[in-house]
């Protein structure tokens, strides 16, 4: 493909998102968007949390819907759906959020080699957030998750396992959002 070519596709990705995000600024306010992590959580404290922040909806974006091992298997995806539905709490997937797996392994060979395990990891690499950001974020329109969301959702939670949203993409999908259709951000805290 010529330059003339890429740039046009450039130039053409920035003229949707800006009449996008245009669109979305005048005509309605975005939903307010939390995170959530479960590492570190209990069943009680995870749920009452959500509740706590009021989320109505509920926004999976992991690659695989489980957790390995007993602590979590609330945080497995039927388990996950199921508690949710019983709290009136939508549940949404939006795979297209969740790093591949060779995006997720540029983090664990940094988490190796600074020795910290994926549970202890308190912040992403350089190399994994511009890894993230070139497969997920560049293309990604949030107005296409706004699409999805019924008329009357208020607070959205993304939601992956890791326990600080600085540790977990769902951060940078988080300020994606704020960045590009001004939604109110919270990253909360189950401990």
């Amino acid at each position: 493909m010529n330059s003339a070519g890429i740039f046009g596709g450039y130039i053409r990705r920035a003229m949707q998102r800006a009449y996008s995000n245009e669109h979305i600024m005048t005509t309605t306010k975005p939903p307010k968007f939390v995170t959530i992590g479960v590492y570190g959580t209990t069943k009680e404290s995870f749920f009452a949390a959500l509740q706590k922040a009021n989320v109505d909806t509920f926004c999976d974006i992991r690659q695989r819907r489980g957790v390995r091992g007993s602590l979590y298997t609330y945080a497995n995806s039927q388990s996950l759906q199921d508690n949710l539905a019983e709290l009136g709490i939508r549940y949404l997937h939006r795979k297209d959020l969740a790093p591949s797996k060779a995006t997720r392994e540029i983090q664990y060979a940094k988490d190796a080699e600074s020795k910290t395990g994926k549970r202890n990891r308190s912040q992403l690499s350089d190399e994994y957030i511009q890894a993230y950001r070139q497969e997920c974020l560049d293309d990604f329109n949030p107005q296409s998750l706004l699409d999805e969301l019924p008329d009357d959702a208020k607070v959205v939670a993304l939601f992956c396992v890791e326990k600080d949203a600085e540790a977990c993409h769902r951060s940078l999908v988080a300020e994606k959002l704020h960045s590009e259709i001004g939604a109110e951000i919270a990253h909360l805290h189950t401990c």
